[in-house]
């Protein structure tokens, strides 16, 4: 498994980690216990390396480049010398397969699956086209180079794997993907990590971070970029306090993302200009066990961002029993139920987001149902039956033979 920009073991929420971290980890371990033996192969930011991650799945960070942490828009200058230290190692290691995970690894390893004659698997996690399609005003869009590369892989791979019908639609439509090598398989949730709490661990919770013991919280989790939203949970915050006269605890949980240190300034300026600066916390980005603790202890997560490909946080959240309000694009109306685990919404009006933010805080009985049912609909997607779908679609691939000399 090939994860050039970013290693799998970089805490999600920072830098340009997020939920492909998260799945390629979640995959690999489950694989192992399938007996699968699996590299992840990344870029070193410091000395080479490898390291035994659980047994079964080793950690492999080649050089490339040289020492030190890239801006992602320069990673393409060293996506040859990276292909290149990825095709020694499988000539000694004598995969089976390769599997890419985002554009930049498909454009690397694909010479070296031509040059060996593997079979390749390619998942993107995210797409420039669908991204491009549903970006906000002003915001600036995806490289053409990026564009015509996933383009360009999207036909030669053996096999893509989207994480949602939006994205297998938007592979097969807008990039040019052959319908009859496109699979769907959701990402899992880690189901005992992501679970409702008791009250005491609550306010634990609540201790830990500061937060007062007496206000609702509504949670925002993932990198602090213009692409999820936060300027929309910010106004609506605002608009809640005018509505309502009260206002939950706004909790920003992630760091922000290279390259976006004027958004995140630009968010608290935001928040003080329109009087609830107060009411908004950046906690920074949190272990996987601190994040499950802060989505058990919210009231609503809230997902508005303008693209997501499955919108993994909404999945952990209603594991955790809390129930979710994301923005109605890509496939965010997959990951959340609506009327069921969550609530849907058309528009990016603050106001209507205020409201229907206050209406659930204000309904107890609703929220729960909502938080009952989402547990009851996460348990059906773990990283288990991901795996699982995935070794299907290895199997699906003719020239794949495991077990091969």
């Amino acid at each position: 498994m090939i994860s050039m920009h970013t290693s799998p073991t970089e805490q999600p929420g920072t830098g340009d980690a997020g939920g492909l971290n998260v799945s390629v980890l979640g995959l690999a371990a489950e694989l192992a216990i399938r007996d699968v033996e699996v590299d992840l192969v990344t870029r070193a930011t410091g000395a080479p390396a490898v390291t035994r991650l659980i047994p079964g799945v080793t950690l492999h960070e080649l050089a490339a480049g040289g020492p030190g942490v890239l801006p992602k828009e320069r990673l393409p200058e060293v996506v040859d010398e990276f292909g290149e230290s990825v095709a020694r190692l499988a000539r000694e290691a004598r995969y089976d397969l390769i599997h890419a995970h985002y554009w930049l690894s498909g454009i690397a390893v694909l010479p070296v699956a031509i040059e060996l004659d593997l079979p390749l698997v390619q998942s993107f996690h995210t797409l420039a086209a669908m991204k491009n399609s549903l970006a906000g005003q002003g915001q600036p869009e995806e490289p053409q180079q990026r564009v015509r590369s996933e383009m360009f892989i999207a036909r030669q791979a053996d096999a893509l794997v989207a994480s949602s019908s939006a994205e297998a639609t938007a592979l097969i439509d807008q990039v040019g993907a052959p319908a009859d090598r496109t699979w769907i398989i959701p990402p899992g949730v880690d189901l005992g990590l992501f679970s409702p709490r008791t009250p005491e661990a609550q306010a634990a919770t609540r201790h830990a971070l500061a937060l007062e013991s007496d206000r609702p919280i509504v949670v925002i989790a993932g990198r602090v970029q213009p692409l999820k939203g936060h300027e929309l949970a910010v106004r609506a915050l605002a608009e809640l306090h005018a509505l309502r006269g009260w206002a939950p605890l706004l909790v920003v949980a992630g760091e922000v993302t290279p390259g976006d240190t004027g958004f995140a300034e630009s968010l608290r300026s935001l928040a003080g200009e329109l009087g609830v600066a107060s009411d908004v916390r950046f906690v920074g980005a949190l272990h996987r066990d601190a994040l499950a603790d802060l989505l058990a202890a919210a009231s609503v997560t809230i997902v508005p961002s303008f693209s997501e490909t499955f919108g993994l946080v909404a999945l952990e959240s209603a594991a955790a029993g809390t129930p979710v309000i994301a923005y109605r694009a890509g496939g965010l109306a997959e990951s959340v139920v609506d009327g069921v685990t969550g609530l849907l919404l058309g528009t990016r009006e603050p106001r209507y987001w205020a409201t229907e933010i206050a209406l659930l805080i204000e309904n107890d009985e609703r929220r729960s149902t909502m938080g009952l049912s989402g547990r009851s609909r996460a348990e059906r997607y773990t990283w288990g039956a991901a795996a699982t779908s995935l070794l299907g679609v290895y199997a699906g691939i003719k020239r794949y033979e495991p077990g091969r000399p």
